[in-house]
């Protein structure tokens, strides 16, 4: 098992609010980076910080040794890498290629399969700590795939990240990925509901943060959401909400096909899709507060 040198060259496809960061910071690290987005401005501004970039995920891909994709979903994944402009058109067999992206751990496996006998290394690595924490390279990784490809990129999660976790077999960080945010939508719903019900009693809602904060009640959004963003109604979190609706769906497909029935999870998955469908395209996921104070006095 060889680690990859940190000068490799990394073809990082999708630079938007966490790929760009993300590409900037191995560049940092001394990376040979070539990046790809439709977006000329976000192309532009890996050029700036010292990186290259490219009109094509193709052309992106050639001679890479390491091949990023960190894209909305699993599907935009599968064309990136395997459409009619995909990154194995041009890209070396020993080349790791790695999933960044929250994608459904099933169609996960399927493509590694599919990798695999085209002769590529697959690792799905998603990463959670929004904007702010991929801009000061704090991430948390959830690196699943085999043993010796997850060694062997070592230094390309070093650069992004602050933590890594090896989660087991290809697809079981995606399912990590889905679950953790499972567990903070959930957690986010029911401050957010707190909050509304203490107000409409007449109790005073900063504080109520504070004492949630020192409190058994405290969680990721009581810490750094509540008065950051919904309080002051700033709604500028960094993560959008159809991103949180379309993780938890991803946990709730999983249960499914693993034959599991938990009704809070289905609940909450609808919750966030209902709240997706009712506040629009662009949404920041603190905004599903809005949607919850207004339904909450039907």
């Amino acid at each position: 098992m060889n680690v990859i040198s940190n000068t490799a060259k990394v073809a990082v496809i999708g630079l938007g609010k966490m790929g760009l960061p993300m590409a900037i910071n191995l560049v940092k690290a001394g990376f040979e980076v070539i990046g790809f987005d439709p977006t000329l401005n976000a192309r532009e501004e890996l050029v700036n910080k010292g990186g290259q970039a490219s009109v094509s995920a193709t052309d992106a891909a050639e001679d890479a040794d390491v091949v990023i994709t960190m894209l909305p979903n699993g599907a935009i994944v599968r064309e990136a890498l395997l459409g009619d402009e995909g990154a194995i058109k041009k890209l070396k067999k020993s080349a790791i290629i790695i999933d960044m992206s929250s994608s459904a751990p099933l169609d996960t496996r399927r493509l590694g399969e599919e990798l695999k006998s085209k002769g590529y290394r697959f690792v799905d690595a998603p990463v959670s700590g929004g904007q702010k924490r991929a801009v000061d390279s704090s991430l948390t990784i959830m690196a699943g795939g085999e043993e010796d490809d997850v060694q062997a990129i070592a230094p390309i999660f070093d650069a992004v990240g602050g933590k890594t976790f090896k989660t087991g077999l290809l697809g079981s960080g995606h399912a990590m990925k889905a679950l953790n945010n499972y567990v903070s939508g959930a957690g986010a719903v029911a401050a957010m509901e707190a909050i509304i019900l203490g107000k409409e009693f007449g109790l005073d809602q900063s504080v109520m943060v504070d004492i949630l904060n020192v409190s058994t009640g405290r969680n990721n959004t009581t810490e750094q959401k509540l008065k950051q963003f919904v309080l002051s109604e700033t709604w500028g979190s960094g993560f959008a909400l159809d991103l949180m609706a379309k993780d938890i769906r991803i946990a709730a497909d999983l249960s499914q096909n693993l034959h599991l029935t938990f009704d809070n999870l289905k609940e909450i998955a609808d919750q966030w899709e209902s709240a997706q469908e009712s506040l629009g395209e662009g949404a920041d996921h603190t905004e599903i507060y809005r949607y919850l104070n207004q339904h909450s006095k039907k």
